[in-house]
This record gives C-alpha cells, structure tokens and sequence, in this order.
C-alpha cells in the first residue's frame, strides 16, 4: 500500500521547490506546478514502472513525456527529489548555462527529460511514436503524457489523438490537467473547447475522469484505473480536475499566477503555508 502521509510530505517539499525556484530568478510558471505536485509526486513514486538510473532509450520502462513544458518548476522538483539529479542543482533554475531551463531541454542531458518541451501541442506526437516503437520491439512497458487544457486548442494534438485511435496505440495515457485556466484567462473566455471528453471519445478514445485532481488517493486510484484500461485496443486519456496554484491560497482558482512570480512577502507566506517537511535545497 502506499504510503500517503510520505507522499503528502513530498507534495509539501515540492511546493515550497516551486515557490523558491520562481521567486530566485523573478521568472517562472508557479500556477500550474502547484496545481500538479499530487499529479507528479504519484507518478515518480508510485505509478510509472522506471528503472533507478536514467537511459535515454527508455526500453523497458515506462516513459514520460510533459508537453506543457511550462510547468518544468514542478516537473524538476519531482525528478531531482526522485533521485535522477541532486536536489541542490535547482538553485540554477533558468540561470545562463543551467540544465534546468525554463523549458525542459536536451542538449545539456538532464536526466529525465526526454524531449525539449514548451511548443506547446507536440508532446502527443512525440509521446504517440514512442508508444509505438515499444510495441515493434515487443516492450510492454506504457508511456505517459501530461498535457494543459489550454493547450489542447493547438491543432497538432487533434491529428495526434485521431491517430492514437485509428493505430489502436492502447499503451498510452495521457492525462489533460482540466484547470480551467490558461495565461490569457479562463479557458471558456480564451477559446471555449466544449466538452474535452466528449471529443475525446469521438475520436475514439477511452476517457476516465479523476474528480479530486489535487488529492493524492484519489489520484492514485483513478491513474490505477488508466492502466487497467491499457492493451484493450484503445488509447486512454484521463482528465485530472485540478485547482491552479493549489496549496498557495492568494494563488489559487485565478489565471494570474500561470507566468508570474511571488514577491518576497509572498514568498513568506506561501511557505508558511507548506511547512519544510524534507529539506530544502
């Protein structure tokens, strides 16, 4: 069974990463990190089926792949608590030279990252080809994606999710951070998208819902269901109902925060919200 306090401890750990690697460098994406910390400590520490030591070719593995590279703040929180680098490396978040840009990258080899990400609507693609490349070479293994609902007005992501089912790729889940929000606003003010699964299951998905985004049981049991839905000839997206800047109350329910950083005031008080709980850096 997992054990719920201690990923509730990295949840708060990770937070408090978030809040100090943005307000460091005034730079940074806080609001939807904050808002998939439950989403990404169950990933690394409990869902995905990953080797200790990182390799590129990812064989025998499950993958990950994040197309909303925006949110690298929580993305590298995860990883180096995680173990794939050192915890104190993000002091150079988006420093000049840094492995931790803005924007997750390749060239510098940070382990973990697969892809460079941040255009947005490419990871699907990316995430779809190497879904099957593991079936060509027999590997059982599934790739999971992450994707904004903001991001979903990006056209590429239709071709991809019409191919996903066509091909009948079934070990891929990708989940869609349903917040509602994106840098310009409200989703439904930016561009309404209707129902996200009703179109998904139209173009012939399987589609799961996980209500409580933000609660780590919940999280757990529905991305669980996901992979139960895996090798049924379809690919699986699941929808996380998530709060931006969950866990920072000013932060919370408002678009306002998807690019901004804290000042040092609110840097106090957003911490004094998420008590250290593993060290910080």
């Amino acid at each position: 069974m997992p054990n719920i306090k201690h990923l509730e401890d990295i949840c708060t750990q990770v937070r408090r990463d978030i809040l100090r690697q943005v307000h460091k460098v005034n730079s940074g994406h806080p609001g939807g990190s904050l808002g998939c910390t439950e989403f990404f400590v169950a990933l690394y520490n409990e869902i995905m089926d990953r080797k200790d030591a990182f390799e590129m070719d990812g064989i025998g593995e499950d993958l990950f792949f994040l197309s909303n590279g925006h949110i690298s703040p929580v993305f590298y929180s995860v990883l180096a608590r995680a173990g794939y680098f050192p915890v104190e490396e993000l002091n150079t978040f988006r420093l000049i030279d840094s492995r931790l840009q803005g924007h997750p990258t390749t060239h510098e080899g940070l382990p973990g990252v697969r892809i460079a990400s941040g255009s947005l609507g490419q990871g699907m693609s990316v995430a779809i080809g190497a879904a099957q490349a593991k079936k060509l070479n027999n590997d059982d293994k599934i790739v999971y994606t992450l994707h904004g609902d903001g991001e979903l007005q990006e056209g590429q992501n239709w071709e991809a999710i019409m191919y996903a089912s066509a091909k009948k790729v079934d070990n891929l889940i990708s989940t869609v951070d349903l917040n509602g929000q994106q840098i310009d606003g409200a989703t439904d003010d930016v561009l309404p998208m209707g129902s996200i699964k009703a179109k998904f299951e139209a173009f012939g998905w399987t589609v799961l819902e996980i209500e409580e985004g933000n609660n780590l049981e919940a999280v757990l049991e529905g991305m669980a269901k996901a992979k139960a839905e895996t090798g049924k000839g379809k690919p699986v997206c699941v929808l996380l109902k998530t709060i931006m800047g969950n866990g920072v109350d000013f932060m919370m329910h408002t678009h306002a925060w998807h690019g901004k950083a804290p000042n040092d005031e609110q840097l106090e008080i957003g911490l004094a919200q998420n008590p250290e709980t593993l060290g910080d850096y």
